[in-house]
């Protein structure tokens, strides 16, 4: 739960957006069903006023006929001696006061049973459910402008439009025309997004190959040298031998930063002089990885862009080299994704995927974007494995993907 809170305090952009999107549209449609709810407040009224004569006439004689002794105990304040005289002189009398005092008699046997009834209709069954049902609440018939309102709010979250398409229509499915609320609706956004991400919530399976490859790969600026240091940190704590390859020689900076963690772990890193072939640091890092019984070899690479050939030629090299010592490495590849980066992405997946065999992803910066729905739109498309997703630098703003607590967050869903 700690991270949960971390990861909906930090996703504020994503989720004050679709809340204030959500709570406009419920608002939009609520003014004009509100004249409808004046129809059912009097409706009530109108059937004792039609037909005053006739209702106590049949209460007051089945009353003494039943259970003459029950009349009593119920009313006691009423005179017993009027009720029963006055029963039988219904013909001759029909308007005189007596009848009228027999009016509030009769009523409030009728009312308490009625008032059950609306009171727990009005949360709804998730409110009754959830125990946060409000009577006061704003509702809205769930519609088709409904629906093609939410369908541009999710679209607009980076959802994309085929998963934002899939999305409302399951929402819809047999609760079109009833009237929700925007709790409502984004309990129901939210279990649909945790339907979507269960498949592939997966932390990265570890083997019994020693040394286990883990190639990571991204484009500029994902996270990638980051989220090593993290995972390797992470691992050396669950007690696993760790090393590091610095294979993005043409970054210092890089270099530096992955030296940090790996004193900050006690994890070893590999480095070669800047500028160096990183095929072959990566080449030298299995054979060091192998002489010192590692469990894990993690090799960092330079940042490339996905339209670049040359770049993506080099990441290639890599991998056929490794594949030297190893026929069967890398035995994970990670695609670092920057969650800021939105709809691209996508272009990024599909790229990586068919270079490099992607076997995973990690999602990071999902604190400085308001589109957070694009990771939703991953897990549609592609179906790949996320494993973690990171919202800050520190070592415990990396966390294994929980898909409930994703799309609480992403709604801005409160979790017991």
């Amino acid at each position: 739960m700690a991270f949960f809170s971390k990861l909906k305090d930090r996703l504020f952009k994503s989720s004050n957006k679709l809340e204030e999107g959500l709570d406009a549209i419920v608002e939009e449609g609520a003014e004009d069903v509100a004249p409808q709810q004046s129809v059912p407040e009097q409706t009530p009224e109108v059937p004792p006023s039609t037909p005053p004569v006739e209702a106590p006439v049949e209460q007051s004689v089945e009353a003494p006929e039943a259970a003459p002794a029950e009349v009593p105990s119920e009313i006691p304040v009423d005179v017993p001696a009027e009720i029963p005289v006055q029963t039988p002189e219904q013909s001759p009398r029909p308007a005189e006061p007596v009848t009228k005092p027999a009016e509030p008699m009769a009523k409030p046997s009728i009312k308490p049973t009625a008032l059950p009834d609306p009171a727990p209709a009005t949360p709804g069954l998730l409110g009754r459910l959830m125990g946060r049902g409000k009577a006061d609440e704003p509702r809205r018939a769930l519609d088709d402008d409904m629906l093609e309102q939410l369908e541009d709010l999710l679209v607009g979250a980076d959802m994309g439009v085929d998963t934002a398409l899939r999305v409302t229509a399951n929402m819809a499915e047999g609760r079109f025309g009833k009237r929700l609320s925007t709790r409502e609706i984004k309990e129901l956004l939210a279990a649909e997004v945790a339907r979507i991400m269960e498949p592939v919530a997966r932390p990265m399976p570890i083997y019994a190959k020693r040394p286990q490859v883990v190639l990571v790969v991204g484009v500029n600026g994902s996270g990638k040298t980051t989220t090593i240091g993290k995972l390797a940190s992470q691992f050396k704590a669950a007690g696993k031998k760790v090393v590091i390859a610095a294979g993005d020689t043409f970054r210092a900076a890089a270099v530096e930063q992955l030296q940090v963690w790996g004193d900050r772990a006690g994890v070893p890193v590999l480095t070669a002089p800047e500028g160096s072939d990183p095929a072959s640091l990566a080449f030298d890092a299995m054979t060091r990885a192998q002489e010192d019984g590692a469990d894990l070899l993690m090799i960092d690479t330079a940042g490339r862009l996905q339209n670049r050939a040359d770049l993506m030629e080099e990441l290639a090299k890599i991998v056929r080299v490794i594949r030297k010592k190893d026929e069967t490495a890398p035995h994970n590849t990670l695609l670092v994704l920057d969650a800021t980066t939105g709809q691209n992405a996508l272009n990024q997946v599909e790229t990586f995927q068919k270079l490099a065999d992607v076997s995973g992803l990690v999602m990071t910066k999902l604190d400085g974007t308001a589109k957070g729905g694009v990771l939703v739109a991953l897990a549609d498309r592609f179906g790949l494995p996320i494993h973690a997703i990171g919202v800050g630098e520190q070592i415990d703003d990396l966390a294994p993907f929980d898909p409930e607590e994703f799309a609480a967050a992403l709604t801005g869903l409160e979790r017991s």
